[in-house]
């Protein structure tokens, strides 16, 4: 499996305080079977501020940690970017982590009360770059959780969303785990990842949020392929094969 949203690197956000938590977390990532970790520290969010640069170091250099403490899972760089304006400069300058920092795919991460007017704007001018826009959690948006046809219009645009695992484990409360089935039969997720930030709390476990999927969809290999062969395509830079969403009639206003 691999697990495209990880706050693992050390003492870069409010993710693993030091490296013995990182290898812990990486412990227990290879324990659950997840093979390849995407690194993703919180920027751009008005707290942290990860540029490319440095999380590409750190990941170097905590793939080093691992191998000495022979924890054979691979590292890749990204970020867990805020929306903000400019996001494409942003990412052209550095300032900006993407996956694998290759300019093809980037994390997306909403306000979790609203949802700004200009992020259309924004999904626009970094397709039109060659960057898909992944939004992470969805589910814990006020918005999508009132109106998921907001989020339809933002995969039609060509978008990709991605849904955390605690959440489809219940692990968030019922509520949380009510929109995330919903979103789930909707086909509007089309990757499972941890956004794990600790060994215990908040852990980078993938294979129950696989199996509740699985169940939800009576479809595994469809549950499977959110943390197998669809984060591989985007790792790779490949466009990945993903279900046709199921259109969901907008109830309310955007903003």
């Amino acid at each position: 499996m691999i697990d495209i949203h990880c706050h693992i690197l050390p003492n870069v956000d409010d993710g693993a305080r030091s490296l013995d938590e990182s290898l812990q977390m990486a412990e227990r990532a290879v324990e659950d079977g997840i093979e390849a970790i995407v690194a993703t520290p919180h920027s751009l969010d008005g707290v942290y501020v990860n540029r490319a640069e440095e999380i590409v170091s750190g990941v170097v250099a905590l793939q080093r940690a691992l191998s000495e403490n022979h924890l054979e899972i691979k590292l890749y760089p990204g970020s867990d970017l805020h929306l903000c304006t400019n996001m494409v400069q942003r990412i052209r300058s550095g300032e900006a982590c993407t996956i694998n920092d290759a300019r093809k795919y980037m994390l997306l991460e909403l306000p979790s009360q609203m949802i700004p007017e200009g992020v259309k704007d924004e999904i626009f001018s970094l397709k039109l770059q060659g960057i898909t826009p992944i939004i992470t959690h969805p589910e814990r948006n006020a918005v999508v959780q009132h109106d998921p046809g907001i989020l339809y219009e933002l995969v039609q645009m060509g978008a990709l969303a991605q849904i955390t695992a605690m959440s489809l484990t219940g692990d968030f409360g019922e509520f949380i785990g009510s929109i995330s089935r919903s979103l789930l039969k909707y086909r509007l997720i089309h990757i499972i990842a941890t956004d794990a930030h600790s060994r215990k709390d908040r852990p980078p476990v993938l294979s129950r949020a696989v199996e509740r999927a699985a169940e939800i969809l009576k479809d595994y290999k469809a549950a499977e392929d959110m943390v197998t062969s669809v984060p591989a395509a985007i790792l790779s830079g490949r466009t990945p094969d993903v279900p046709e969403p199921i259109r969901v009639k907008r109830t309310g206003r955007m903003f």
